[in-house]
């Protein structure tokens, strides 16, 4: 069931799963403009289509669940011209690039990258959504080699790879939004150290090489194999720059409290990626020196009413710098204490949504709130632990807020690395 702005989006979808001729029930777009007549009558007709639809369908609703189930998508490399130009061309053709050059995945190359890991080639390790298509170790490496990645990055895509497929994350959603969704990497542990992620001064900027083809490659993974092709299944209404390339790491050794996957129940000595779903980055510049006013005019930035997490109930991100960090850990905060504190400050007069959004939060957050009325005042998320905060950045007063997309939740993996193979 779509609206006529999405019928490409319907079919792409079907065609992923295995169903290329799956009947849409189509309906005009958009319904905003609508009157609650109109909807009503839209909808009226809306059931009666779909009603025709199902009688008339096949029985072979399974027919493509097991092509779907088997499909492992490979880039077709045979005929491949190995030139740059030539290269870069058959990309943009078949929809394999980003809009950037990219670098042939040899059978060298590849297999260069194949050894770090002890996992067989073809071995699946998730299925990345809105397509499904397998991530095989053999594909991830590909697009790794296609973005620039040296490598020893393999272990780190692999545990991302295997953090797109946790539901938690809700790839689906972002994948096809209309929202800016971009999926971002944070890396902690002595692996960011080792592979020289940026996590001080500039480190979601340009400037290094594991930042910029770490996330790119999350990115081709996302589209070559997720599916998530611009106007096709991705409908994002404007996209954005972090959609390109999102990665640093967290600034261990300027956190004044446990890092992220310490805080998440991981080993100091491991090494963990955790992906997040942002929809921008949005530059908090303060001089406060009080840990209340630092506090209150975070939270007046996160405190805006039309970003998803009020609608949803979200879990958006802090990157502190270390600046603004150690004003609050002097003030004796930990970083559950911020949570707690940012989470009360930032509720949201129900008051200052448009009517169509209050509608949306009725509907969507009931069961949380209970009955809300103009005058309730909105969390931005279910409880003060959805906040997540992590310290990076050099030196200012520059800290980031990055709301989340809707209901998603980030999720950490640990990296596991293997001795390279001879």
């Amino acid at each position: 069931m779509v609206t006529t702005a999405f019928t490409g989006l319907g079919h792409a979808q079907a065609k992923a799963l295995g169903h290329p001729e799956l009947p849409l029930a189509v309906i005009p777009h958009p319904f905003g403009l609508r009157t609650r007549a109109e909807v009503t009558a839209l909808a009226a007709q809306c059931v009666d289509e779909v009603a025709r639809l199902l009688c008339e369908a096949g029985a072979d609703a399974e027919s493509g669940k097991a092509q779907a189930t088997a499909r492992a998508k490979r880039a077709q490399l045979v005929d491949a011209p190995l030139d740059t130009d030539g290269f870069n061309m058959l990309c943009m053709e078949r929809q394999w690039g980003d809009g950037l050059p990219v670098i042939a995945p040899t059978p060298e190359k590849v297999a260069a990258m194949l050894r770090h890991t002890k996992r067989a080639p073809d071995e699946i390790v998730a299925r990345i959504a809105p397509a499904y298509g397998a991530a095989t170790v053999e594909y991830i490496a590909i697009n790794a080699v296609m973005a620039g990645c040296y490598p020893e990055y393999l272990p780190v895509l692999i545990a991302a790879a295997e953090a797109m497929g946790d539901p938690a994350l809700n790839l689906q959603s972002m994948q096809a939004t209309t929202n800016p969704a971009a999926v971002g990497l944070i890396l902690n542990g002595p692996l960011a150290q080792r592979l020289k992620v940026n996590s001080g001064g500039n480190c979601l900027g340009p400037g290094t090489w594991a930042n910029a083809t770490l996330g790119r490659a999350v990115r081709l993974i996302l589209q070559n194999i997720g599916g998530g092709l611009p106007g096709d299944m991705d409908k994002s209404t404007h996209g954005q720059p972090a959609k390109f390339t999102l990665c640093c790491a967290e600034n261990e050794a300027a956190n004044p409290w446990e890092p992220l996957h310490v805080e998440r129940g991981y080993a100091p000595e491991d090494s963990t990626i955790t992906l997040i779903g942002a929809l921008g980055t949005w530059n908090m510049n303060t001089h406060a020196k009080d840990a209340p006013d630092l506090l209150r005019v975070i939270a007046d930035t996160m405190t805006y009413p039309t970003g998803s997490d009020y609608v949803n109930g979200g879990a958006p991100w802090l990157m502190l710098c270390p600046e603004h960090a150690h004003i609050l850990k002097q003030a004796g905060l930990s970083k559950a204490d911020v949570k707690r504190q940012l989470w009360e400050l930032s509720k949201l007069a129900a008051t200052r949504l448009s009517a169509k959004d209050l509608g949306r939060v009725q509907a969507d957050r009931r069961a949380e709130l209970g009955e809300i009325v103009r005058e309730t005042m909105l969390p931005i998320s279910v409880k003060p632990e959805d906040i997540t905060i992590v310290v990076a950045g050099g030196t200012g007063t520059h800290s980031v807020y990055l709301p989340a997309s809707g209901r998603v939740h980030s999720v950490t993996r640990k990296i596991t690395i293997d001795k390279p193979r001879e």
